[in-house]
């Protein structure tokens, strides 16, 4: 595994933060990362996730610093709504995004301004963790797309699994003993220098959403051991909540997050 040293200035909020959650992801996780020169040293790029944990952030952001990267997320607007962990998260330079709705564009605006600046933007298509029965990755949202053909910018997918089994999905309390085994396999950048040319048509951008998922599930097979559904699950079809703790029932006023 080829491991860089971080260039960048980390500031006090994320250097607080790897202070803080590193240790303990030594503590309860064994790594086998693949791939992991497949991580640009320089420039802008999306990294593309399959979302399987709430602790999946924790994980992209591990791998990622080993490699000499800062990561810059699309958060869910709903952690900024506590004033400490909003603070904490903007001195971080993570980006706030409302799920469905059109105010999500401004997320849009500040990815392609944080890709342009040469940063690591992590996005998880799905949007959400995934509801596939199974945990093998959904359908996904067409922002990661967006902001690649829009900034022409690498697109490096991963694949990954094993942080639902230190974190089940919406699970209350981590299951931390023994080490939970994590398994991230990084491919090489997805060429969609085709499709950058091309009008920006619903067409085109589902096109490059359709690739994006394709090598993320290549990937999760890889880590997996074992072949992936022929389709991925469609919550829509499937008539599943796209957001929110698929069993429960939502309280109404209640952020659903």
């Amino acid at each position: 595994m080829t491991v860089r040293k971080l260039q960048q200035k980390r500031g006090w909020a994320f250097a607080l933060g790897v202070a803080i959650v590193k240790p303990l992801l030594l503590l309860t996780t064994r790594r086998d990362w693949r791939g992991g020169e497949n991580i640009p040293a320089t420039g802008g790029f999306i990294l593309v996730l399959n979302h399987i944990s709430h602790l999946d952030p924790f994980m992209a952001a591990h791998i990622v610093y080993d490699h000499g990267r800062m990561p810059r997320y699309l958060a869910k607007s709903g952690l900024f709504k506590n004033k400490l962990l909003g603070f904490f998260l903007r001195s971080a330079g993570q980006i706030p995004v409302e799920r469905l709705s059109k105010n999500a564009a401004g997320a849009y605006d500040a990815a392609v301004a944080a890709v342009r600046a040469g940063e690591c933007v992590v996005v998880y298509p799905e949007g959400t963790i995934t509801r596939d029965p199974a945990g093998w990755p959904m359908v996904g949202k067409s922002g990661a797309a967006r902001i690649a053909l829009e900034t022409g910018c690498p697109v490096v997918p991963v694949g990954q699994w094993g942080a639902q089994a230190l974190l089940a999905p919406y699970a209350k309390k981590p299951d931390l003993f023994p080490p939970k085994p994590i398994r991230m396999a990084v491919g090489a950048p997805i060429d969609l220098s085709d499709l950058a040319a091309q009008p920006r048509s619903a067409a085109t951008i589902a096109q490059a959403t359709d690739r994006i998922m394709t090598a993320i599930k290549g990937l999760v097979e890889d880590v997996r051991g074992e072949p992936a559904p022929a389709e991925l699950f469609d919550p829509k079809k499937a008539g599943v909540n796209e957001i929110g703790n698929p069993h429960r029932k939502n309280i109404p006023g209640e952020d659903p997050t």
